[in-house]
């Protein structure tokens, strides 16, 4: 993410990459498998059959705009049902039974509420890929909600919201004193990863001022939630512990936090 909020992807680095010699007879991977639909767009870790997710939210993408046009296509989640990500090897995808049981919702990393420009972008959130195991009261019926919903609700004083869902898997510190990363896995054979926490990265963007309409004032945040209790974490420390790098330092130092930029 470059430091005007626009996103950033040298092609050409990644070009170059691809076309190694030393590519020859295959890729050492993990490579992500890059998922794009019509709300968001997805990375899919293969290895823990999950997903690090980015959508754009605008009052229009919303269907909350006065000035974008009425349609009848509109998204209804009582029409869409868990369906399993045919795009990807058998393999690695997530299956409808590794959930069976096991104690979890099959959780929204991007909310169907966010999908309801029209059914099959709502569908598409129903779609495993973009879904996670989530502990289901005091977490993805409770807390993991309120925090969508205030993404949302960022539409109203920001002109543009850009969100990423990101799974983590934080250390914790055993009885020996030595730290160590551990998570369940669901399925049978085990298949799916439950993540320990879960992190919500938000970068907002509105005109300066009507004087500037060009250039923007950008304000970010970031949110991480355990099972039933979220707290406020710096960027950074969300990038460290996914192995990201979201937004350019440059653009960190100069934003403000979104705590601060507005009361939604």
């Amino acid at each position: 993410m470059g430091p005007n909020g626009h996103a950033r992807i040298s092609a050409i680095a990644s070009a170059t990459a691809l076309s190694s010699p030393v590519l020859k007879y295959g890729h050492p991977g993990p490579v992500p498998d890059l998922l794009v639909r019509k709300a968001y767009m997805a990375a899919y870790d293969r290895r823990l059959a999950s997903s690090c997710l980015a959508e754009h939210l605008t009052l229009a993408s919303l269907g909350k705009s006065s000035l974008a046009p009425s349609t009848d296509d509109t998204g209804d989640r009582s029409r869409s049902n868990f369906t399993e990500d045919e795009s990807l090897p058998g393999a690695f995808r997530a299956k409808l039974q590794d959930y069976f049981r096991s104690g979890y919702d099959r959780g929204h990393m991007v909310p169907a509420a966010d999908a309801k420009i029209s059914q099959e972008a709502m569908d598409e959130t129903f779609i495993l890929s973009n879904i996670a195991p989530q502990v289901g009261a005091g977490f993805n019926r409770h807390y993991w909600a309120y925090v969508e919903d205030w993404c949302r609700r960022l539409t109203g004083p920001f002109a543009d919201v850009y969100v990423f869902t990101i799974p983590l898997y934080i250390p914790h510190k055993d009885p020996d004193g030595k730290w160590r990363v551990s998570y369940e896995v669901i399925g049978s054979p085990p298949n799916v990863s439950v993540p320990t926490h879960f992190a919500k990265v938000v970068l907002a963007s509105r005109p300066s001022s009507p004087a500037t309409p060009d250039i923007p004032e950008i304000s970010t945040g970031a949110f991480v939630l355990p099972n039933a209790k979220g707290f406020i974490m710096p960027v950074e420390a969300v990038e460290r512990a996914a192995g990201l790098n979201l937004f350019s330092d440059a653009l960190k130092n100069s934003s403000k936090h979104i705590c601060k930029s507005t009361k939604v």
